[in-house]
């Protein structure tokens, strides 16, 4: 048969290969460039927040002139009040602008090369400031949807459309962005300020509250139902934020994320190898049996992969340091500062072999009994 004549085995149409998704670009500045461009409705919970943040600050006002220096005659505490209130309102707001301005933690392209893996025998410094060769082959070491290596404690966002260095959740209510190792402690800070902001106007109206009870007729009657609504949502914040700022104190003093905290079956990827067997390694959730769910369940109660003491925990978050210039905690005071270290790997706990190896052989126990 000719050569010229012959048939190629396979001839593509124009149009019929299948799209290759480009990578997101590196980002030297703070500005964002997600996989998934943002329309408007996206900023409609920002707008919300931000709404409900100005919304009561006219009653606050009204309050604090009409009882504080009018009724009581105290300009001392009208300034002080005045003072307090307007302070924490413009840390939260900062904080809030850097978590919506700041890129929550780029990944990399590649890691350099010429040092060593990330171990629980590293320093704190070593293991946050340098970053290691990885086998991105490995399950988990490399997005398959952004095309670009998954360091450790990153996740893919599918809203976002990009990879995030220790990724913590996704929120909404800051611009449809995820809150990552850059943003973290601005996060943190927000919550905080809008906590003691909202503790602090629910006191001073309750007060009020209380005089207005004892002296009805010494204070405007309308001054009572400003206070009493700000009472109220003043309660209702601290509650609504203040749980939520004590649940994250409680990551940061066991050094998680929300994402690892909720996810009990992110650990299955640091397993010892396991035997050849129905179970992949490192296992998936899906070929676990009932049994084995719960014993992955109760490991990760009993470990918190990168608790390596709640003073290390807040130094990974903050980077607390004895010796360190006045811009660096004035920047933490105004808007919560900013990340520490490279956010590619991370010490862990001296325990977390000891309870890996331990779940590795109860499930492959359970996957025996089964048989």
């Amino acid at each position: 048969m000719s050569t010229e004549n012959s048939l190629p085995l396979y001839a593509f149409e124009p149009g019929s290969l299948p799209a290759i998704r480009k990578p997101v670009d590196d980002y030297d500045s703070d500005d964002e460039r997600p996989g998934n461009p943002r329309r408007w409705y996206h900023y409609v919970p920002l707008c919300i927040a931000v709404l409900l943040l100005l919304a009561p600050h006219p009653s606050i006002l009204h309050v604090l002139l009409n009882y504080h220096y009018l009724t009581l005659h105290s300009t001392r505490y009208f300034l002080a009040h005045l003072l307090v209130i307007y302070t924490l309102f413009f840390l939260a707001f900062s904080s809030l602008i850097v978590c919506v301005a700041r890129d929550p933690g780029p990944v990399p392209e590649a890691m350099p090369e010429g040092q060593q893996d990330a171990g629980g025998d590293l320093s704190l410094e070593d293991a946050l400031l340098s970053a290691p060769p990885e086998d991105y082959t490995q399950p988990g070491k490399w997005c398959r949807i952004c095309w670009r290596p998954k360091p450790e404690r990153a996740h893919h966002c599918s809203q976002c459309g990009r990879c995030v260095l220790k990724m913590d959740h996704h929120c909404p209510w800051m611009g449809a962005k995820c809150i990552g190792l850059r943003t973290y402690p601005s996060f943190l800070h927000f919550l905080a300020s809008i906590t003691l902001l909202a503790i602090y106007v629910a006191v001073i109206c309750i007060r009020g509250l209380n005089f207005a009870f004892r002296h009805p007729l010494a204070i405007n009657e309308i001054t009572p139902v400003h206070m009493l609504l700000l009472s109220f949502a003043g309660c209702a914040f601290t509650l609504i934020m203040g749980s939520f700022f004590g649940y994250h104190v409680y990551l940061v003093l066991t050094n998680q994320t929300t994402l690892e905290h909720i996810s009990p079956f992110y650990i299955l990827r640091y397993l010892p190898p396991l035997p050849p067997g129905r179970l992949s390694s490192p296992p998936l959730e899906h070929q676990l049996a009932s049994r084995q769910r719960r014993a992955v369940r109760a490991a990760h109660a009993r470990l918190c992969l990168y608790d390596v003491g709640w003073r290390r925990n807040v130094e990974q978050v903050f980077g607390m340091g004895a010796k360190q210039p006045w811009q660096v905690w004035a920047g933490r005071l105004l808007w919560g500062g900013g990340c520490y270290g490279a956010g590619t790997q991370f010490p862990r706990n001296p325990r977390a072999e000891d309870v890996l190896a331990e779940l590795a052989a109860e499930l492959i126990r359970l996957e025996n009994s089964t048989d």
